[in-house]
């Protein structure tokens, strides 16, 4: 259970949340933030149903993992609770040494600065892959500018894995063979109503877009009509200045590209792997979506 001294300090804290609102673009303020462990299924764009874990900002369960935003020196003051039956952990790659170990119906806190810009995956790590491929992994973006910004979560399923594996069953990491794909949970044409993920803006206009592969596969995001530059790379900093309409991005791997678009027009953005554009074999419903640029 929730600790009743817990959640006093959370109310505590949430009106230093509030108070702050108006500095979040500010550097060194402290941002607190809670994520609750959600389990419930996500619903396809074909109407199929799979079991499914997120971490969200309340209990209501949403099918898209919580994105943390902070700006750089920022701290977060971070409260994970656990709405699950099983054991969960939490983890932030390439910043924590060491996960968090939260058992069911339980919470933990935890107090983490940033300094450097970035986009990096928080996650479960118990049993790993499993509960991360079930859903629980998210991202963490570190700007250091005010410009409009955009989140990709790449994943993709193979819809038989999820139920065996909620059922307690075992799956071969040999024999993936995913037959959905999905930024933010969502897969085209119902990626296009998210406006965290649809790219809008107008001609000269800086904007952002922050990608994270939670899935197993490679992914290699295509830009029609426009090319972005690499701001950040968790695989590759070498690359960081690159411009070109085409970025492959591993499993587990974060991105963050600038696109200052230089004519108005709605043009396709999509995985290059053409079978990642597909929900159950059905083509256009995967990893599509269009840029939509006014003069």
């Amino acid at each position: 259970m929730i600790h009743n001294r817990l959640c006093s300090g959370l109310k505590v804290m949430l009106v230093v949340l509030v108070f702050s609102g108006l500095l979040e673009d500010a550097k060194g303020i402290t941002l607190v933030e809670k994520l609750y462990i959600n389990r419930d299924s996500m619903e396809m764009v074909t109407g199929d149903k799979l079991p499914y874990l997120v971490f969200n900002r309340s209990t209501n369960f949403e099918q898209q993992n919580a994105v943390l935003e902070l700006a750089v020196g920022d701290t977060l003051d971070l409260w994970i609770i656990n709405t699950d039956t099983a054991t969960h952990g939490f983890q932030i790659k390439s910043i924590m040494g060491t996960s968090l170990s939260i058992p069911a119906g339980d919470s933990v806190h935890l107090v983490q600065e940033f300094s450097n810009e970035g986009v990096y995956i928080y996650h479960d790590p118990q049993q790993y892959p499993y509960n991360l491929y079930l859903g629980l992994g998210g991202m963490i973006y570190v700007k250091n500018h005010l410009h409009e910004r955009f989140y990709w979560n790449m994943k993709e399923h193979a819809s038989n894995w999820n139920t065996t594996l909620v059922n307690g069953g075992t799956v071969s990491l040999n024999n993936y063979k995913p037959d959905y794909f999905t930024i933010n949970g969502n897969s085209h044409p119902d990626i296009n109503a998210d406006s965290t993920a649809r790219i809008e803006g107008n001609v000269g206009d800086t904007l952002i877009l922050c990608i994270a592969n939670t899935g197993r596969g490679i992914h290699s995001i295509h830009f029609h009509g426009y090319h972005a530059e690499i701001l950040y790379s968790s695989k590759h900093s070498h690359h960081v200045g690159r411009s070109k309409d085409t970025f492959p991005i591993y499993p587990m791997e974060t991105l963050e590209l600038r696109l200052v678009p230089d004519k108005p027009g709605e043009y396709p953005v999509h995985d290059h792997n053409l079978v990642a554009i597909s929900a159950n074999s059905i083509y256009p419903n995967g990893m599509f979506s269009t840029i939509l640029i006014a003069p």
